[in-house]
């Protein structure tokens, strides 16, 4: 647990100043401002990695990490300040990005133990041999969003609803 909260803020530090690199490119839209976006709308992420790897390397993460955790998938949220217990109900296929160099994008729904359903957002980085988790956060709960995605000088962060641009 504790390492969601002290490891979010380096990825996402770690994120942005790949953003910065990369010169920006980003921002996806399930509604504008919503989810970082692929640099290319094409089938594969890169030369190796396919849209189909980076969703079964989804899959298998949030399945590993349930079965190391009583049998759901465990994210923190840091605004109820409780640890969700949650089960993958859909991983979004149609918003898998790769959003800089060997640094990806997945936005996945999850049900949780509270009766509430969460969409999570979850960054991965690596190549097809070796693709880790570096960040996972609660965008939505029961379809209402907590924040959007805002560019600040070539840098995409997250912004509360009202702010993201």
């Amino acid at each position: 647990m504790k390492r969601f909260k002290t490891f979010g803020l380096g990825a996402l530090s770690a994120v942005a100043c790949l953003f910065l690199l990369n010169g920006g490119n980003a921002l996806a839209q399930e509604h504008p401002t919503e989810h970082p976006k692929a640099k290319t709308e094409a089938k594969k992420t890169d030369a190796t990695l396919t849209m189909a790897d980076l969703s079964k390397a989804i899959k298998d993460y949030v399945a590993k990490d349930a079965k190391l955790k009583g049998g759901y998938f465990l994210v923190y949220d840091p605004v109820s300040k409780k640890t969700l217990e949650m089960t993958l109900d859909k991983v979004h296929e149609d918003r898998l990005s790769k959003v800089a160099d060997g640094v990806y994008f997945a936005c996945v729904d999850c049900k949780a133990t509270d009766g509430k359903v969460y969409d999570v957002d979850i960054f991965m980085k690596g190549d097809k041999s070796k693709l880790e988790v570096n960040e996972v956060s609660v965008h939505k709960v029961d379809g209402s969003p907590r924040y959007g995605w805002a560019e600040e000088g070539g840098v995409w962060k997250k912004k509360p609803v009202g702010e993201a641009k």
